[in-house]
């Protein structure tokens, strides 16, 4: 050994000697868990065994062993102090509440002081006021960052499926967890994910908004579906459900006249009217309308919608007019996974395992 490398080891014995790069960035990453407390008294002995330098180096070599080992254990530690809360929140044990701003409340406690933390458990409601944010994150789900004046609530929480309501204000949420695990309910229509980022509203009425930032949405009520897409959005009413998918930069024409079908007590004349409208303002981009549309007009008013459709995007082989205009689900999921959207095939895995258990 280099006297050179003796100066290094004496630093590691004793901090005298030249320090190695390595070993003072070591330190430093480590330095957070260093103990504060009176340090242990070493055996007698052991502080003679120095005087000989074949037993000395041998200690070094097992001090440096030991230090490596603990360190691992630390590491180790540290990764499942870390993952053991998310893992035992998604488990239904309740879920980690962070504050953001305010002093929203959990269940019955408020977490005011910066960057405190509560447990939202199941049943329970997470509300912020109109100064107070708050944020979810569970490493096996996602993270739900959560808006002023929102109520929240944890109806359902396991490892393959999490389940909220919304009953009030406005939910950030990005999802991870495969397709059809996180649901979130409001009063006019649920909320499915099928692995996307979305920010949802609900105003006081219950109406709600979906906007999908990064992949797709599912939304239902009683067997009415809509499918929102990135740069898509999705309004609902209650009693009513979703209504029909749209791009914000459509016309406004088309926007009222979509809004109108969808939601206004109209007869059919005048909503076949509003109809009319849409389909003569359509871009080729609003063929995801269009689709939703073929299963909400009248069974008059599908030949119209499908001539439209098959303008924009051609009906693939086997899907008629005919067919669309019975209603035929086969052929409307074909004509989806001809759009450039996510395979249809998702939503009714999801349903199959919701409705039928398998």
């Amino acid at each position: 050994m280099s006297k050179e490398d003796e100066l290094k080891d004496d630093y590691l014995w004793d901090g005298s000697g030249e320090p190695d790069a390595a070993i003072v960035k070591l330190e430093r990453a480590l330095g957070k868990f260093r103990h504060a407390g009176r340090a242990p008294e070493l055996p007698e002995g052991l502080a003679e065994a120095r005087a000989s330098k074949k037993t000395l180096r041998g200690t070094r070599l097992w001090f440096q062993f030991a230090a490596v080992a603990a360190s691992a254990l630390i590491v180790f530690s540290v990764w499942s102090g870390l993952r053991l809360p998310s893992e035992m929140t998604a488990s239904g044990v309740g879920w980690g509440v962070q504050q953001v701003a305010g002093a929203p409340r959990v269940g019955t406690k408020s977490i005011g002081r910066p960057g405190e933390k509560g447990t939202l458990r199941i049943g329970q409601t997470l509300v912020t006021d109109q100064e107070s944010r708050a944020s979810i994150t569970v490493s096996d789900v996602g993270q739900v960052d959560i808006d002023p004046q929102t109520r929240l609530r944890l109806l359902e929480s396991r490892s393959s499926r999490t389940r909220l309501e919304l009953e009030r204000g406005t939910i950030h949420a990005m999802i991870w967890a495969p397709p059809g695990e996180f649901l979130v309910d409001t009063p006019s229509a649920l909320a499915v994910d099928l692995g996307c980022a979305y920010t949802l509203q609900v105003d006081d009425s219950g109406a709600g908004l979906l906007r999908t930032t990064m992949g797709w949405v599912g939304f239902r009520l009683n067997g009415r579906d809509a499918f929102i897409p990135a740069g898509a959005v999705g309004e609902t009413r209650p009693g009513i459900g979703p209504g029909t998918p749209y791009f914000e930069d459509a016309s406004e024409e088309f926007r009222g006249a979509l809004r109108q079908f969808d939601f206004a007590k109209l007869s059919e004349e005048e909503r076949s009217a509003q109809l009319t409208i849409v389909l003569a303002e359509a871009r080729q981009a609003d063929a995801l309308t269009l689709w939703h549309l073929l299963s909400r007009a009248s069974v008059a008013d599908r030949g119209r919608v499908f001539d439209a459709l098959n303008a924009s995007v051609p009906a693939p082989k086997g899907v008629t007019r005919e067919g669309i205009a019975r209603g035929e689900h086969a052929m409307l999921d074909a004509w989806w996974n001809e759009l450039g959207y996510d395979d249809i095939g998702v939503w009714r895995k999801w349903e199959k395992t919701e409705f039928y258990g398998r």
